[in-house]
């Protein structure tokens, strides 16, 4: 199976993921032209704004995963539509109290970063993805048994591994579980398996699909 590799992508070229949804900018404009509508304490405008603008920006930020951040066009429609119900049912609501709108526009983007890298781990095994950098369509570097070295393998399975460690430890009433630890095929990567997760038998794992 395919597995992507490491890019190196340049903060200053980040932008995002949701910003490549085709309804991003219409939606995005309308949050940020009302956003003075949302709180009687006027400073909260200037820093929910401050949010809004930077969405795309402080999204690739958070990311923090060791693996492009590329996504199929399937889950960045999940993603977005989730996001977008969110924000309109916030947008809904009349004036809020002194600092209430901003906290909740903290809230649905943390929400967001956490359905995104969902969906990019979801994706590397899909040949078909868009580019968050640029929205362009791309494809994996590595496609299995055709890497260009055992460096950019590592790295790639080392930031899968990362990943998997970290939801993990994460509350499990509250997580939400990737589609690909539950996949048929991935029973090395089944939970009960992932306490003792190394490297090596990740790669094992992976190399074997």
């Amino acid at each position: 199976m395919a597995l992507l590799l490491c890019l190196g992508l340049s903060a200053a070229l980040a932008r995002g993921c949701l910003h490549c949804h085709s309804n991003f900018s219409e939606k995005f404009s309308f949050y940020r032209h009302h956003v003075n509508l949302k709180s009687w304490w006027v400073g909260d405008i200037p820093v929910s704004g401050s949010l809004l603008t930077d969405w795309g920006q402080d999204t690739m930020k958070e990311l923090h995963l060791a693996i492009p951040a590329e996504i199929t066009r399937e889950k960045l429609n999940q993603v977005a539509n989730a996001v977008y119900l969110k924000m309109d049912q916030l947008y809904q609501g009349k004036m809020y109290f002194p600092g209430y709108f901003p906290n909740e526009l903290r809230a649905i983007f943390r929400e967001q970063v956490h359905l995104i890298q969902n969906a990019i781990i979801e994706s590397i095994f899909q040949y078909q993805t868009i580019s968050c950098t640029n929205c362009t369509d791309s494809h994996v570097i590595c496609f299995g048994y055709n890497c260009e070295s055992s460096v950019q393998w590592e790295t790639a399975v080392q930031g899968l591994l990362l990943y998997i460690n970290k939801w993990h430890k994460e509350d499990t009433n509250t997580r939400t579980t990737p589609a690909f630890l539950i996949s048929p095929s991935f029973t090395c990567l089944e939970p009960p398996h992932l306490a003792n997760l190394t490297l090596e038998n990740a790669s094992e794992c992976l190399t074997q699909h």
